[in-house]
């Protein structure tokens, strides 16, 4: 499998930022790992192997990123408020380094599908909202999307809310909302098993965002799996291998 490596600029942060490439043609998927995670976790943890035959066939290009989440979201010390300023840094890298690398890797191509699995879900549900231009898939795999709930404390303004899908999702409306309902398509997959509910707040997260985006008519698909499948790695290569064909 052709994989590749590199290190981009991330002003603001506190290093350079990780992107591997995996693959040689087809659809570019950016990968989010999950909290605080690298780039490399997603092929460590087998969700690359999960999908080889995709990336072998020439259906789909990988491109993984890391988090800078230490810096932002994790960091319980400063209040809910600067944590969502902070993750502007990190808005900032994959907007202006991340998606051109992948642009001059894959010219040409369709647009680009996130993913990602617990914290990484929520960041491919909120790229793909802020930026469907760019972002018109999301499948997103045992995500919390109301930021509000991960032990958040303090100032809440509005670099919370604009990043905070449980804020602004209820909100969307007129030719923006219309804009959307063309544009997007949103895979919500979570399991009912262990760490689902708690203390994750996975699958009562998806299941308050599912009524959001089916009361604003936004194309989406709510997949609940079984009460034995758990917040983990095992369950997660099976979900991608599931969806992920469908949009290849």
């Amino acid at each position: 499998m052709e994989r590749e490596q590199v290190e981009l600029d991330a002003p603001g942060l506190d290093r350079r930022g990780t992107l591997i490439r995996y693959g040689h043609y087809g659809r570019p998927v950016l990968v989010f790992p999950s909290e605080q995670g690298r780039a490399w976790d997603y092929e460590n943890n087998g969700m690359v192997d999960a999908v080889a035959d995709l990336i072998e066939a020439g259906r789909v290009k990988l491109y993984c990123v890391d988090s800078f989440d230490h810096l932002s979201w994790s960091d319980r010390s400063i209040q809910l408020e600067d944590r969502a300023r902070r993750h502007g840094a990190y808005e900032s890298w994959i907007l202006n380094q991340v998606v051109p690398a992948i642009g001059a890797d894959s010219p040409g191509t369709s647009d680009i599908i996130t993913t990602g699995c617990s914290l990484g879900a929520f960041h491919a549900f909120n790229f793909a909202f802020k930026r469907a231009d760019l972002f018109p898939v999301a499948i997103c795999q045992s995500g919390n999307y109301d930021a509000a709930s991960w032990h958040a404390w303090g100032e809440r303004g509005e670099a919370t809310y604009f990043n905070n899908p449980a804020d602004y999702l209820p909100n969307l409306e007129g030719d923006h909302l219309d804009w959307l309902r063309r544009r997007l398509f949103v895979v919500l997959t979570v399991g009912q098993g262990d760490w689902e509910t708690h203390p994750t707040g996975s699958l009562p997260s998806a299941r308050a965002i599912d009524a959001v985006l089916t009361a604003k008519g936004i194309p989406h698909e709510l997949d609940q799996w079984g009460y034995d499948v758990a917040h983990d790695w095992p369950w997660w290569r099976q979900q991608i291998a599931h969806h992920l064909p469908r949009f290849v």
